[in-house]
């Protein structure tokens, strides 16, 4: 039996040995994780195991480009560039890559993988999206005591500064959540160390070492701003302290005023989790990439970044989901039958509306963000009214909408679900979604931004054309 085989992906290595995961948990049934306690006595932080990736993962992509450089990842179509370049094969990101039949996988890991291989807490049973972070910047699954020392270590930093509590405090509160929320970020730059020390002509080679302090600053940092906004807008406006020896998850429901509920913690390590990273082209990725490839810093890209997510088509889709399903049931009822919630789909897509939550850009099968989220509200809440809605919506709106036939994708994607688990948990302020999203969203584009400045990874500026143009290229020539 073969525990180990070459991976023909590469990653953060000049190769990698892939665990044969079914072969392995035969031979120990225990945890993988507990087999890199094998290798060495002292956990090595993760700067200092990201010290030792760098050099090889620059000689990696070294080789990549002499070797590869010249071939071509594929055709680029009239429709493409007028068709929000989707499908076009044109970044390089590192820490994770969407498939369309298996869903999002980080550094080959699926997301069940992740649930069952990423150390927990102690009172837990979900994956700490601190952990995620590791496997994120190294592509290696972390021990305990790692993402215990991740952990206490986003705590040592989440102060936030006085003068971002006052702007923060001053804000009304008519102003969106989300707004603030860039604001704030926009502010903490004041303190930034990329952009102080590329003021002192510090050598390129080492902007990923001040860019890695500021992205452990504002991931450390989010929960106090994201908490802050949160009780200023929809609670009594006092925020309660960060507990030092608690998880980044657990600090953020304190904050929220929720940490008393198990639960809810566990479902915010879980949310957490499985929002971090999808992929370099969604919208907060992108911008994250794209203004961080002008070597604006990590505060920047990121308030950047937010301003995309806050749109409707990209981060507010959770809060459009719950908004749906409750006017369904204030039209059909609490408890209708799958006949009746038939009938009001059809409706929607008769009245030229699409059905929120469902269909994907890329994904061709239901969304495993969305099987997690299920699972954990088949455990923990079977019984809500408005989980068996979704439930039920489940079972009725790929039939519809293939019968329908103008949606390539039935499925359910991941904000088909994430608003009602925070409703039954009484997280009802639908405008505050997506500000959490924020938060676990923070993990996934500050760890490739990272990359991008140890790779060197130059400004992006692809080539633009007119439509006089194409119709100029194409003049003369047969349909």
């Amino acid at each position: 039996m073969s525990l180990f085989r070459i991976s023909s992906h590469v990653s953060f290595g000049i190769s990698k040995f892939v665990i044969n995961k079914p072969a392995l948990k035969q031979v120990f049934p225990t945890s993988f994780v507990g087999i890199t306690r094998l290798y060495a006595s002292k956990p090595k932080t993760l700067k200092e195991r990201l010290s030792e990736l760098v050099p090889e993962k620059q000689e990696e992509i070294k080789k990549i480009k002499k070797e590869h450089g010249a071939k071509s990842l594929g055709n680029v179509t009239v429709d493409m560039a007028y068709g929000g370049m989707r499908g076009i094969k044109g970044l390089i990101w590192e820490g994770s890559v969407l498939d369309p039949d298996e869903g999002i996988e980080f550094h080959d890991y699926t997301i069940n993988e992740c649930r069952e291989l990423l150390p927990k807490a102690d009172d837990g049973e979900e994956p700490l999206p601190e952990g995620l972070f590791w496997l994120l910047v190294t592509g290696e699954i972390p021990s305990k005591e790692q993402v215990q020392a991740l952990s206490a270590e986003f705590a040592a930093r989440s102060a936030i500064p006085s003068f971002v509590e006052d702007l923060i405090d001053r804000c009304p509160n008519t102003l969106h959540p989300m707004s603030q929320f860039s604001l704030a970020v926009t502010a903490l730059q004041h303190d930034s160390n990329f952009a102080k020390a590329y003021q002192t002509g510090v050598n390129k080679n080492e902007y990923w070492l001040y860019l890695y302090e500021d992205a452990m600053d504002l991931i450390s940092k989010l929960p106090n701003v994201a908490g802050r906004i949160y009780r200023n807008v929809y609670k009594d406006g006092k925020v309660p302290p960060i507990e030092p020896d608690r998880d980044y998850s657990y600090n953020l429901a304190k904050i929220l005023g929720y940490s008393d509920n198990k639960d809810f913690v566990e479902l915010l390590r879980l949310y957490l989790t499985i929002h971090s990273d999808h992929e370099g082209g969604n919208v907060s990725a992108h911008t994250t990439r794209l203004v961080g490839s002008a070597l604006s810093d990590p505060f920047l890209a990121f308030s950047a970044a937010l301003n995309g997510l806050a749109g409707p088509l990209h981060g507010l889709a959770n809060q459009e989901v719950v908004r749906w399903i409750f006017h369904m049931k204030d039209v059909i009822g609490e408890s209708p039958s799958d006949e009746t919630v038939k009938e009001y789909v059809w409706n929607t897509l008769k009245s030229g509306k699409v059905v929120p939550g469902y269909g994907h850009a890329v994904l061709r099968k239901t969304d495993p963000r969305y099987t997690a989220q299920r699972d954990f509200a088949l455990k923990h809440l079977p019984n809500d009214p408005l989980f068996k809605l979704v439930s039920q919506l489940y079972n009725i709106v790929p039939g519809v909408l293939h019968e329908h036939g103008r949606t390539k994708n039935p499925w359910p994607n991941v904000d088909a679900h994430s608003g009602v688990l925070l409703q039954y948990y009484g997280l009802v302020e639908q405008n505050y979604y997506t500000v959490l999203f924020g938060v676990s969203r923070s993990l996934g584009v500050l760890s490739q931004l990272i990359w991008d400045r140890a790779l060197g990874f130059p400004i992006e500026r692809p080539k633009s054309y007119s439509s006089a143009l194409i119709r100029k290229m194409f003049e003369g020539q047969q349909q």
